[in-house]
């Protein structure tokens, strides 16, 4: 199965179907950006602290990575940044369009794969704000690397990362009210779903996810040159079993220094 090509028709879907992360901001939200009050999650419900943004974004080149959907880019963009949305789903990068034309932003939108950027240049931005989207792919080194590659020196990666911890769990059992330990991480739908529960999410578009170690998720970002300098932890809000045990996500600040 071709990963990237299912899970860009399954978010497509997703938007299809008003999904999460696919309802694009109101103008009332960017209104307020406009006016300086404003705020972006790269997880589920944790704001992103101020002070992990200059002062002003007036001028500042941001690539919102795997970030389609209308929220975080138009933000930024009415913010005053100068804004790059990229991502592998056409109806998603919709969204920023849409919200761009409506409120007169200026948003640029990229199709295309977050673990190859190959058509950005070198050193080309201020920030990147990625937010968890990675549990699409199977393999999270690239995404590192190539988000090292075009950020400028002293540029700033804010990154959404899921705590493997949540796909040891058996989703159905969880339903049912019982936190049962069935799976291995790193995790794998390709590796884990039968032949004919991976034809049904094929048939029915539901995305393929992947559980990273926190080894490639966080000394993954070292390795590929960056210095963590900040972190937080979110869940899904009281949504799920595990909220009441353990914080399922993670949200890193990391910067890039040529040597």
């Amino acid at each position: 199965m071709n990963i990237v090509k299912h899970n860009s028709s399954a978010w497509d879907r997703k938007v299809e179907t008003g999904g999460n992360y696919t309802k694009p901001v109101s103008k009332e939200v960017i209104e307020k950006s406009r006016a300086g009050d404003w705020s972006i999650t790269v997880t589920t419900t944790k704001q992103v602290p101020r002070d992990w943004f200059p002062e002003s974004l007036k001028g500042v080149k941001i690539l919102c990575l795997a970030s389609g959907g209308g929220q975080q880019g138009p933000i930024l963009a009415a913010a005053g940044a100068d804004v790059t949305v990229v991502d592998i789903s056409v109806k998603q990068l919709e969204q920023d369009q849409f919200v761009a034309k409506r409120d007169d932003l200026n948003l640029e939108t990229i199709q295309g794969n977050m673990e190859d950027l190959h058509f950005l240049e070198d050193d080309e931005f201020d920030i990147i704000v990625h937010p968890v989207s990675n549990v699409f792919i199977n393999d999270v080194q690239p995404v590192w690397r190539e988000a090292y590659r075009v950020l400028k020196d002293g540029g700033v990666l804010i990154a959404g990362i899921t705590n493997p911890l949540l796909y040891i769990f058996d989703d159905e059992e969880e339903e049912k009210g019982n936190l049962v330990v069935k799976h291995k991480i790193p995790y794998s739908d390709l590796e884990v779903l039968s032949e004919e529960k991976l034809k049904e999410f094929a048939r029915l578009k539901r995305p393929l996810e992947f559980g990273h170690s926190l080894e490639d998720q966080i000394q993954g970002q070292i390795d590929a040159g960056f210095v963590v300098t900040g972190f937080y932890e979110d869940d899904f809000g009281g949504g799920r079993m595990l909220d009441n045990h353990i914080k399922t996500f993670i949200a890193t600040r990391a910067m890039k220094r040529d040597i």
